[in-house]
């Protein structure tokens, strides 16, 4: 009994992983001589993020170097680094939104080189940000045990998203409600402005065929 229940958690697990909670990216990029380019996610408040990028090359006598900014949504400096082969980030999401990461090959590598940069990044946020091989050696918990509590971390991850989602469709409700209410509002005063215009033309009308004796 008791191992068929073990394998039934097993299962479980294995289903929930291959849903793809975990919010971990693997990303290459191909950084043109000139120009950046940039990764976004967008990431909900208090949040867990780390990244890690390598500059991948064939030429290790010539390694060439890139610089690194990473920016909050409204455009706050998290991480910045220059003249770098490598290194990483780390920080607790400060707002909701789209955070963005913007990779460029430093101007002062030698010209002639081979072109493109490649950089191997590997971000991860939330629950894939854990570091649960600290989280196994200080609650001494193994095996069935640590899926199981990754599981647990899951299920909360998808709990506070669909709580997120709830919040914004009440936001849009409300903002949906107040737009019609202001559009009728705006309806009813300009119906009302071309009656009173149409009743001005007709009194202007009829006093301007009066007076020359037309009716």
């Amino acid at each position: 009994m008791r191992s068929s229940l073990l394998q039934l958690r097993w299962v479980a697990v294995l289903l929930f992983c291959s849903l793809g909670v975990e919010r971990g990216h693997a990303i290459w990029l191909n950084l043109p001589a000139s120009g950046t380019k940039c990764v976004s996610e967008e990431i909900q408040l208090n949040v867990v993020v780390l990244g890690d990028y390598v500059v991948v090359s064939d030429d290790h006598s010539h390694m060439p170097t890139i610089s690194v900014k990473v920016t909050s949504p409204y455009g706050t400096n998290l991480h910045h680094n220059e003249n770098v082969t490598h290194g990483q980030f780390a920080f607790t999401t400060p707002d909701t939104g789209s955070y963005l990461a913007c990779f460029w090959v430093d101007g002062h590598n030698e010209e002639g080189g081979r072109g493109d940069v490649s950089v191997n990044i590997d971000w991860k946020t939330g629950i894939a940000a854990k570091d649960w091989e600290s989280v196994a050696r200080k609650e001494k918990i193994e095996g069935v045990e640590l899926e199981l509590r990754k599981l647990e971390g899951h299920v909360e991850t998808i709990h506070e998203n669909l709580l997120l989602l709830r919040n914004r469709e009440a936001e849009m409700r409300t903002i949906s409600e107040r737009t019609n209410a202001r559009v009728a509002w705006f309806s009813i005063m300009a119906l009302g402005i071309c009656i009173g215009v149409s009743v001005l033309q007709l009194l202007y009308l009829k006093r301007f065929f009066q007076k020359k004796k037309l009716i």
